[in-house]
């Protein structure tokens, strides 16, 4: 067959579908509809690798390395900046406090000019917040002057929480206040990808597109029924078979075609209201969301080659005569053993992976992408055949039972097609729940704080602890009980000691956090038992030096150049009391790092310049609904670099949790489109069957059962579909796991909860089809023109 002829037939179905009247343009705007919904999302995917790269570079751009011990000499071109991040409920703000040493310091990006002494600048979202009237205690906290906002150019997100503070007397310091002479990450070696997280990765973005590309497939079919009925007059006037087949993808491509089109302006437009709102704490500029040119370009060529591919696929089950459609008689069974092949290749090319582990280099990228998608896309040709299977063998029942029975098995295959998008998404979403499960332990870390003793934590900038810091805390709303601690180092000597220890500092109420105390009163002096379990009991040589009347030396200088750590002390004298007594730690100690416990009456005047802040432990009145944001007040007016932090039993690893809030993003939008699509297809089958529902209302058949047999119709493909899926994804799932030598459970109850996930989509779609069910069940449905 010549290029020419295949050509000249395509365009013919091109014009049979754009001149084809009402009935032609109905079912080439649903068509458009379905696939422009799948391109969309498409289109949508194939700008991330644009999005993450802009956002890197926005965050490479005003990253300033606030820990570095290397500090540059004042200069003209150099920059004093703090990070002052704070809290809002539970979103997150960056804030510096910057200082400018010199006119040719380093400006921030997305700043016109330095704010000054008590001037902020700060990003749009949090302008709105601070004018909006629940931020009474932000405004508290943040008393500056707004007088300007932050450009694109410095935010990674239109909804980012970010605002630089002008500030004055700054001194650069370790790990607190640094000096710049630029912004910007400076080159280094990349570092060497994680395994697991890649594979996490990975199969994410598959999980996430192919159910796109099935609804894609199946919306190039929606009104086959009565394009090949009406193709019959075709044969008529001496079209051929492969003719009408030709010309049969050509009405297919015109759909598609359209529903580029139409993907493109559902893309532009969702493109503009994605800078207006914000999921799952994920916001992006529009200026990000640009497709890359190549994946373009490939959805733009592979979406009309599909439709005419699975349009010719499709019709060679489709006996097209001069007389009719041989549709509706009696077919030879369907044969599972190649539909169980495209499962068996995805199952193969996973096999010699297994038990490769973390350690094993990385997983071949091409083997894990085939595979994944073999096994999704072998639940479409799996769940023809299922239903198949199950539906002959039904019928006895009620009315509206074995109306829907025998509409299923007159027509199996278009109620597979419904169902295998929603199939396979949720195969997907076990199989990555499964591996989500199962990897969560190596990116959690206990950080041993105990939350239901403390609840909050700040740590100040300057070691220097404040008389009475606790008694700023104990007074503030929310807060139940406040415990201030400090530490110090002790020696023999006044230089070079060949003995030391640390000692923790603390009225007696904190001490008692820390230990089992007897009793305890104001110039008390304990040390914890040698061999006990605490990491900060202290050793028989230790014990030693705290004998009765023994001269120590709190904080003692040690031999070293100028400027390396804290090399030269105050070389305090002390005293060893008489009353020192000996304690046992707490099992839930707040501090396991200091084996002698002082109150502050047992130390010199002079050794409390000698004294670090360990911190102020706080516990909260859980009533009050905004306790934490009065103690970030009343920490950020003390010192507004102060750190503050709640407690929490594990912490998780970044780049684990942005791969998962990805996955919930990215699901979000497939659930949309899921939804979406299969509304369109249940219309198109609705509309199909008009005249059919219209005759049976006629007939005196109640509309209470037409309403029924629709809904077992959508629920048995869908029930058999959800079953499919749970095989196919907890199988999936298992390998996978194996893949990273990890031992395979099963969450059930997750597995439950994405099935009636799904199943709740296909329940929506059910309930929003009901309006157009009823209008199309009027006896006026049988008047044909």
């Amino acid at each position: 067959m010549s290029p020419h002829q295949w050509s000249r037939d395509l365009a013919m179905g091109v014009r049979f579908a754009v001149t084809g009247g009402r009935e032609g343009w109905i079912r080439m705007t649903l068509t458009a509809v379905g696939v422009g919904l799948g391109v969309a999302l498409l289109l949508l995917c194939s700008a991330m690798p644009n999005v993450f790269a802009s956002r890197a570079k926005v965050s490479d751009a005003r990253f300033a390395n606030v820990w570095s011990q290397a500090v540059p000499p004042r200069a003209d071109n150099t920059l004093l900046v703090a990070a002052a991040d704070t809290t809002w409920h539970d979103d997150g703000i960056m804030g510096r406090l910057v200082e400018p040493e010199g006119a040719q310091a380093p400006l921030p990006p997305g700043l016109g000019r330095f704010p000054a002494q008590g001037e902020m600048v700060v990003s749009p979202a949090l302008k709105d917040l601070l004018e909006s009237d629940d931020a009474k205690l932000l405004r508290e906290r943040l008393p500056y002057r707004i007088t300007g906002t932050i450009g694109e150019s410095g935010l990674i997100g239109p909804h980012e929480l970010v605002y630089y503070a002008g500030t004055s007397g700054m001194e650069p310091t370790p790990d607190k206040v640094a000096r710049l002479t630029e912004y910007g990450i400076p080159d280094t070696k990349p570092e060497k990808p994680d395994p697991v997280l890649l594979l996490l990765t990975l199969v994410t973005f598959v999980v996430l597109l192919t159910p796109v590309v099935v609804f894609i497939a199946a919306a190039v079919r929606f009104g086959g029924e009565r394009r090949d009925r009406r193709l019959a007059a075709l044969r008529l006037v001496g079209s051929d078979s492969r003719m009408t087949r030709r010309i049969a993808a050509g009405e297919a491509l015109a759909g598609a075609l359209l529903g580029l089109v139409a993907g493109a302006g559902f893309f532009l437009l969702g493109r503009r209201q994605l800078g207006t709102g914000e999921l799952l704490g994920v916001s992006v500029w529009p200026s990000h969301l640009d497709p890359a040119p190549v994946l373009a370009a490939l959805v733009a060529v592979l979406v009309p080659v599909a439709a005419v591919l699975v349009t010719l696929l499709a019709m060679r089950g489709v006996v097209v005569e001069p007389l009719g459609v041989v549709r509706a008689a009696k077919q030879r069974p369907r044969r599972l053993w190649w539909r169980l092949l495209p499962s068996s290749a995805g199952l193969a090319m996973l096999y010699p992976m297994i038990d490769q582990g973390r350690k094993n280099g990385e997983f071949n990228q091409y083997l894990v992408i085939g595979g994944v998608l073999m096994l999704l896309i072998g639940i479409t040709a799996l769940l023809p055949w299922s239903v198949e299977a199950v539906v002959v063998r039904l019928g006895k029942g009620w009315l509206s039972w074995q109306l829907a029975v025998r509409r299923l098995q007159m027509s199996s295959a278009t109620a597979a097609r419904m169902v295998n998008g929603i199939a396979v998404a949720v195969a997907g979403a076990i199989a990555l729940q499964m591996l989500f499960t199962g990897t969560q332990k190596y990116y959690t870390e206990d950080t041993g704080q105990d939350p239901s003793r403390v609840q909050m934590q700040v740590d100040f900038s300057d070691p220097e602890p404040l008389s009475g810091i606790e008694r700023e805390f104990s007074g503030t709303k929310g807060v139940r009980a406040a415990v201030a601690l400090a530490g110090a180092a002790y020696g023999d000597a006044r230089r070079n000691p060949e003995n030391v220890g640390s000692l923790t500092v603390g009225d007696c109420t904190a001490l008692r956090e820390i230990a089992v105390l007897p009793s305890c009163e104001e110039g008390d002096v304990f040390v914890m038992r040698a061999g006990s379990h605490s990491e900060g009991s202290v050793s028989a040589s230790e014990s030693a030096l705290l004998r009765q009347g023994r001269g120590l030396y709190i904080d003692p200088s040690f031999d070293g150049p100028p400027g390396a750590g804290t090399s030269r002390g105050i070389e305090i004298p002390w005293t060893v009391p008489a009353n020192v007594r000996t304690v046992d730690p707490r099992k839930d100690s707040l501090e396991d790092v200091n084996g002698v416990l002082a109150t502050p009456g047992a130390l010199p005047e002079r050794a409390r310049s000698a004294l670090s802040s360990d911190g102020v432990y706080l516990r909260l009145d859980s009533s009050v609904p905004d306790a934490r944001e009065y103690v970030r007040n009343v920490a950020a007016r003390i010192d507004p670099l102060a750190k503050v932090f709640g407690w929490t039993a594990t912490e998780e690893d970044a780049k684990y949790t942005a791969i998962r809030t990805g996955l919930f993003v990215g699901s979000a939008f497939v659930l949309a489109l899921i939804g979406a699509s299969l509304l369109v297809s249940q219309l198109e089958q609705l509309r199909d069957r008009r005249k059919l529902l219209s005759a049976l209302v006629a007939f005196g058949t109640r509309r209470r059962t037409l309403g029924l047999s629709v809904l077992w119709q959508t629920a048995l493909p869908v029930g058999l579909g959800l079953a499919l899926a749970t095989g196919v994804g907890v199988t999936l799932g298992t390998v996978l796991l194996k893949m990273i030598r990890t031992p395979v459970t099963v969450d059930w109850v997750g597995i439950l909860t994405m099935t009636g996930v799904g199943a709740a989509v296909v329940g929506v779609v059910t309930l929003l089809s009901l309006p157009p069910l009823v209008r199309l069940m009027r006896p006026t449905g049988l008047r044909t023109e």
